[in-house]
């Protein structure tokens, strides 16, 4: 068999390695079907070596959209029968400043490329921070999962803008997952789960690429967060265990505690108390290991602390019915919690006035309850979820009585506002 000299050089034209090529190649199948590919580096090598000489089904179009030209524009033997036209592929509209970009591959331009460099990584970045800012600020909304997988989008086709080292291709790679990442997280907010799981393929094929284990320790700790929440302990635990054993969770104490952290949460789920005081008490120990110094990814910063720690075992606790330790974790924090956490200080304070209520403090219960900012009671999936079941559990606790009658016209006057 002969090597496909015309696609050899075609990929050395735009830079591309056989895996780089594969990468590419699922891009432009996830944007013309709307699935993810499978295409592997062995698909290319073959395609590369002339063990494949009459692509078909997807990997030509595939082919056909990443290079801009037929198949035997790349030096393939065409299938003797035409495949049919495709209808026009409506693609995204990216937000940027009004301007339209393709995910699939550019053909190289007749002048110079420009070059993608470090500045084009940092506006990524600095993209990616107001990301996780409006995400802390109001989190689970549907437009900040739109933004988020459209920014992805665009920092993919950053790759077609023109030329680049291999490093600087894999850290777009790396901000395309974080992005992907973001959506997925707040569709989970949101509970679209559906949407969230297809973010989440994304992201990991992405991940994959970028050869970034912190953006891949991200995206299997939300998977976790995922399954538990909906009501799946075993992939929760599967999932966050693919987190836990990447290697920064050895080199960074931080990365070791908010795995073990979100182990305890799924353990509590599961109703085991004993793995879930385990896990914490490992969690806690690590984090006072942690170099508080230590360069780390935005979106760990802006997150994982004490407060954060507090927050999953109030979560887990609260589970499996240990009520009183739930509640002094929600106290611990609330104090903590820092300014920017408004969808964190909502969710916090919704469960302690469950802890609260199933202790039989109602009057507590209810004034924590009706603390709960009005925005985040009437706009975010979680808390909505969890006041309305706050008000069912109180008509069983106190059915009748002046405060079961006080929360239920609350709860009329503040779900009656305009979402």
């Amino acid at each position: 068999m002969a090597v496909n000299a015309v696609l050899k050089q075609r990929m050395a034209d735009l830079g591309l390695t056989q895996e780089e090529l594969a990468g590419r190649m699922n891009a432009a199948l996830l944007e013309i079907t709307g699935r993810p590919g499978d295409v592997s580096d062995r698909t290319v090598r073959n395609l590369v070596n002339g063990a494949t000489r009459r692509p078909i089904g997807r990997t030509r179009k595939a082919l056909e959209a990443v290079f801009r030209c037929s198949l035997k524009d790349l030096g393939f033997e065409c299938p003797s029968t035409p495949a049919p036209p495709e209808g026009p592929v409506e693609r995204r509209q990216f937000i940027t400043a009004g301007t339209a970009l393709a995910l699939s591959s550019a053909a190289p331009a007749l002048s110079a490329p420009r070059r993608i460099g470090v500045s084009d990584i940092e506006r990524l970045h600095h993209r990616f921070a107001d990301v996780v800012a409006n995400d802390h600020r109001h989190g689970g909304q549907l437009v900040i999962e739109r933004k988020a997988a459209a920014l992805a989008d665009e920092a993919l086709a950053l790759q077609d803008s023109g030329s680049a080292s291999q490093r600087i291709r894999k850290q777009v790679f790396a901000s395309a997952a974080a992005f992907r990442s973001s959506a997925m997280w707040a569709a989970i907010d949101g509970r679209r789960f559906e949407d969230a799981t297809g973010h989440m393929g994304v992201a990991q094929q992405l991940a994959e690429m970028a050869g970034d284990p912190y953006i891949k320790f991200r995206i299997w700790s939300h998977a976790g967060t995922m399954y538990r929440h909906m009501g799946r302990p075993a992939d929760a635990a599967a999932a966050n265990d693919v987190a836990r054993k990447l290697s920064i969770t050895r080199q960074d104490p931080l990365f070791a505690s908010l795995g073990l952290a979100r182990q305890g949460a799924i353990h509590g789920a599961a109703g085991d108390g004993t793995a879930t005081r385990r896990a914490f008490d490992q969690a806690q120990d690590a984090l006072l290991r942690a170099d508080p110094e230590a360069q780390r990814p935005v979106w760990m910063n802006a997150f994982y602390d004490q407060a954060e720690l507090d927050s999953l075992a109030l979560s887990a606790y609260l589970a499996f019915g240990d009520f009183e330790r739930a509640e002094a974790h929600g106290h611990r924090c609330l104090a903590a919690l820092r300014p920017h956490m408004h969808r964190s200080k909502a969710i916090a304070t919704t469960r302690v006035a469950r802890a609260q209520l199933e202790q039989g403090d109602v009057e507590a219960a209810l004034a924590s309850a009706m603390s709960v900012p009005s925005d985040a009671a009437v706009r975010h999936a979680r808390v909505v979820g969890m006041l309305r079941a706050f008000g069912s559990r109180l008509e069983t606790i106190a059915p009748g009585t002046a405060l079961a009658h006080t929360w239920t016209q609350y709860a009329r006057d503040t779900w009656r506002q305009p979402r």
